[in-house]
């Protein structure tokens, strides 16, 4: 089993880091001012601002 890699609003971050809105075809288009947020391990996910979206870690 292994970590997730994309979270729904509420869920709880899995660890400290900063996170990007994506979407369902964010390889082929992309999204236009992605909400970025910083959460510490536990804090929930802040909802998105579409509700097709999730959050992703961001690449360092």
């Amino acid at each position: 089993m292994g970590e997730w890699t994309e979270f729904r609003p509420g869920d709880r971050a899995p660890n400290d880091g900063s996170y990007i809105e994506v979407g369902e075809a964010d390889f082929h288009m992309g999204i236009n001012n992605p909400k970025k947020v910083h959460l510490n391990k536990g804090e929930k996910f802040p909802d998105t601002s579409n509700k097709d979206r999730k959050w992703k870690k961001m690449q360092r």
